[in-house]
């Protein structure tokens, strides 16, 4: 087994990275083992960030939740923000996630930040399960 069939990369040593832009476009880039998403994504010219959040925000440390992709095949979550944002369906942070295995993100179309999923029947159930539980703890 070679290191990059341990990494699920490439020969070469790269990490395979599929961005899916406006719902259909697929930018395919290669990407060195370990390097931050939304850094490649920037290096890339693939703003994880709305028009009104490019020049403010918190530069990638984790603390303004400006920088959410939708992470389609990827790592587990792992960082406090990331386990929240998939118990209730918001976007993942970009700065907190470390390209090491290949993935497959989606920028998010956004205002300031990304809004909850919505596109499937699941995700609704999940978000109606989600509110009732907050509904019963409201009330006790």
């Amino acid at each position: 087994m070679t290191e990059g069939d341990a990494t699920g990369g490439k020969d070469d040593g790269l990490v395979p990275l599929v961005v899916v832009v406006d719902g259909d476009d697929r930018v395919e880039l290669d990407v060195e083992p370990g390097r931050n998403l939304r850094r490649v994504l920037l290096d890339a010219g693939l703003s994880p960030y709305a028009p009104a959040t490019r020049r403010l925000n918190c530069g990638g440390r984790g603390l303004c939740a400006t920088c959410g992709v939708r992470v389609r095949e990827g790592p587990p979550t792992d960082h406090w923000h990331d386990r929240l944002a998939d118990r209730f369906g918001y976007p993942r942070l970009s700065c907190q996630i470390a390209v090491d295995r290949p993935m497959t993100v989606a920028l998010v179309a956004k205002r300031v930040w990304g809004g909850r999923r919505s596109s499937s029947e699941e995700d609704a159930e999940t978000a109606d399960t989600a509110n009732a539980n907050a509904e019963s703890a409201n009330r006790e």
